[in-house]
């Protein structure tokens, strides 16, 4: 077992939360194929994504307060086993149909890993310190956006998109034995009473306004996120006519900008603390959008017109997520897991939203993805100006439990 407050904890913490964006990120260079291999419309394929999105948040609704109830790790033991049966039935799959329903299974069990990732953070810190290691957590697994494409289409051209899944088998598996041997029980005060329930866990979080106003933000700027996630494959392999592995390299190349602020926060958050540390994240964001937008509309079919802002976008991301995520977790420290999940749960349910939208929305130009970007740039850094007061939280000592 790993001992906690060791940074052996805080990357196999990164770790497991990365299954969930490698079983997005991985497969889409092979979204065109997909859909060619099972004659299906770019809306029906995206909904690969979108009901994942949304088996994500369901996923999230039990996770967390079933970990305050019973432990974090038995119950993240059983998300990977989920994960793993899921999974190969993804990689079985006879139509796109299946598929789709298959990849909402997958996201029920990967959803796991993220919600009590988050909630073993806050059982060990809080305030700046609770930031510090999310930031840190989210640098290291900022690494699958760039990574996950690139074997992703390796794995296309090699074998075909079920090489992709076979690939993610084989990494639940290697979760599923990491949460087994290698990580620690951390909860110290299991959930009883009344309001122990799932509904009324989560509800005992969601009366309280500021640690909404942080999940606003959250959820703001992870729906542009998403709307990349879903529409630039299409945008970029069809419209601007990239190969996959060209649409690869972009990816991870506006995706360094994530790993660049969680980096940069890691740093700063102790010293600015996690509300200036949001307020420089949600202005890149927005200024990320802008530049999308003005970009567009000079250089419609420029590869880097749209990649360059989409970078600085996530930077901001990179920024202002962890320590936004500290901040909504902060209020509870014996309620981690419910927190967690309601986080994942309107976080999600806004990204699958996003991404559905842009993708009915999507033709022969980038604009439906343009603004699905820049109208949640612009949203994030509305909301942190406008509830500074409601999400101010006291101060606390050295971080630590």
């Amino acid at each position: 077992m790993f001992r906690p407050d060791t940074l052996a904890l805080t990357a196999l913490l990164a770790l497991l939360t990365a299954i969930g964006p490698l079983s997005v990120d991985l497969y889409l260079p092979s979204l065109p194929a997909i859909g060619r291999d099972f004659a299906a419309e770019p809306a029906a394929v995206q909904l690969t994504i979108s009901l994942y999105l949304i088996g994500f948040a369901a996923g999230q609704v039990a996770y967390g307060p079933l970990s305050d109830r019973h432990g974090r790790r038995p119950v993240m033991f059983a998300a990977m086993l989920i994960y793993c049966v899921a999974t190969l039935v993804c990689a079985l799959a006879p139509s796109i149909e299946a598929l789709i329903a298959a990849r909402a299974l997958q996201a029920f069990g990967s959803s796991g890993a993220v919600v009590l990732a988050r909630a073993v953070v806050r059982d060990l810190y809080d305030g700046p310190r609770a930031g510090r290691e999310l930031s840190l957590m989210a640098m290291i697994m900022g690494l699958a956006p760039i990574v996950a494409p690139v074997i992703g289409s390796g794995l296309q051209a090699a074998f075909g998109w079920r090489a992709c899944f076979v690939f993610l088998i084989l990494a639940g598996i290697a979760a599923a034995a990491a949460v087994r041997w290698l990580l620690p029980e951390t909860l110290r005060k299991r959930a009883h009473g009344p309001h122990a329930g799932l509904i009324a866990s989560i509800g005992v979080v969601a009366r309280n306004r500021g640690a909404l106003a942080h999940i606003g933000i959250i959820a703001a700027g992870y729906g542009g996120l998403f709307a990349f996630i879903s529409g630039s494959p299409f945008v970029l392999q069809s419209v601007q006519a990239l190969s996959p592995f060209g649409y690869a390299l972009s990816f991870a190349a506006a995706s360094a900008g994530y790993i660049l602020g969680t980096s940069l926060a890691a740093k700063l958050v102790v010293r600015w603390g996690l509300d200036r540390t949001i307020g420089w994240g949600a202005g890149a964001l927005a200024a990320g959008g802008v530049a999308m937008v003005l970009a567009t509309a000079v250089a419609p079919r420029a590869v880097a017109g749209f990649v360059a802002p989409m970078t600085l976008y996530l930077f901001g991301l990179g920024l202002a997520m962890p320590q936004a995520l500290a901040g909504a977790l902060q209020p509870f420290p014996e309620r981690a897991g419910a927190a967690s999940s309601l986080i994942g749960i309107v976080q999600q349910t806004v990204a699958a939203t996003t991404g559905a939208l842009v993708a009915q929305a999507l033709g022969a130009t980038a604009w439906p993805l343009v603004i699905g970007i820049a109208v949640p740039g612009a949203f994030t850094f509305a909301i942190w100006a406008m509830t500074r007061e409601v999400r101010a939280v006291r101060r606390s000592g050295s971080g630590r439990r």
